[in-house]
């Protein structure tokens, strides 16, 4: 516990890059943030930064080091909540890394509704890749991971899954609007707005392109699903996205269909924790609470 604040120093440090740019963050200066690390470094009897020409960066003792403190954080978060439950009243901070297409509808509403009846705990939401999830949870940045189509799975418990088809965005009038199956040829053969390669919708259509010899040819390649939502009102092209991430806007402008399941498979929504990791109080109940809304979502079809 003495150490706390050199440790956050030690992560404010290898998160900039910079014993200067880190002091600057933590409005302390650069000598003082020096003295600090140096005086760990020699209790600890190793080194934890390299020196670089540009900046510094984690050595393997510092990596070790740091994600010892995290765990230990984690512990003492987890300890802290129970005994705010002793007590009644449930405090803590829970920390999610999510899919961009948990952002306008789920996500919100399962947070309102948690802190509706815990208004003492507060909460981090990480908008992260399929991989940079994954990460968060190994470094415990995160406690929670909502992603689409996860990578590697190596760490990654799951708690939950809930199939999402990718669906086709567009506006009425588009042509493909009046079909009611979408086959992907027909998506590939007009012009589309897709996602980058780092994302589970791309990853998927990708993968069932090449199957057909085909590929993704976007006129718009981007990383924000919003910008995929908004740009089919400007331009008639399609885009692509999973049905948890989509609202009808009530005034008929917009169409979402999912491409026909035998050219491209559903993906996997996944609710998961680090493997082995005991939760701190408020994120493993707010975990309980998201798995039963997505089961509930997934009972109701709302794909």
């Amino acid at each position: 516990m003495r150490h706390l604040q050199t440790f956050l120093m030690i992560e404010a440090v290898a998160r900039a890059g910079s014993m200067r740019k880190a002091a600057e963050d933590m409005n302390i200066t650069a000598s003082a943030l020096v003295r600090r690390i140096n005086r760990l470094e020699d209790e600890f009897g190793a080194e934890l930064f390299e020196r670089l020409p540009g900046g510094v960066r984690l050595n393997s003792a510092g990596e070790l080091l740091l994600h010892h403190y995290r765990a230990t954080r984690s512990d003492l978060l987890r300890v802290q909540g129970q005994v705010a439950d002793l007590s009644g009243e449930r405090r803590g901070h829970v920390s999610i890394a999510c899919s961009q297409a948990l952002l306008p509808y789920f996500l919100p509403q399962e947070i309102a509704r948690y802190r509706a009846d815990h208004p003492g705990v507060t909460f981090s939401v990480h908008v992260r890749d399929r991989a940079q999830a994954e990460q968060d949870l190994a470094s415990y940045s995160s406690d929670l991971a909502l992603v689409f189509e996860p990578v590697y799975l190596v760490d990654f418990e799951v708690l939950h899954v809930i199939p999402q088809p990718v669906h086709v965005v567009m506006r009425a009038d588009h042509p493909l609007a009046a079909k009611s199956e979408i086959r992907l040829r027909e998506c590939l053969d007009v012009p589309h707005i897709a996602p980058s390669t780092k994302f589970g919708v791309r990853h998927l259509l990708d993968f069932a392109a090449r199957r057909g010899s085909r590929r993704v040819s976007p006129v718009v390649e981007t990383e924000s699903f919003d910008m995929i939502r908004h740009y089919v009102r400007h331009e008639n092209v399609i885009g692509f996205q999973i049905g948890i991430g989509l609202r009808d806007p009530g005034d008929g402008s917009l169409v979402f269909r999912p491409i026909a399941e035998r050219d491209l498979p559903a993906g996997n929504l996944i609710l998961g924790q680090m493997r082995g990791r005991a939760l701190p109080v408020a994120s493993a109940r707010f975990a309980v609470q998201l798995a039963t809304s997505l089961k509930d979502y997934a009972a109701a079809g709302r794909y």
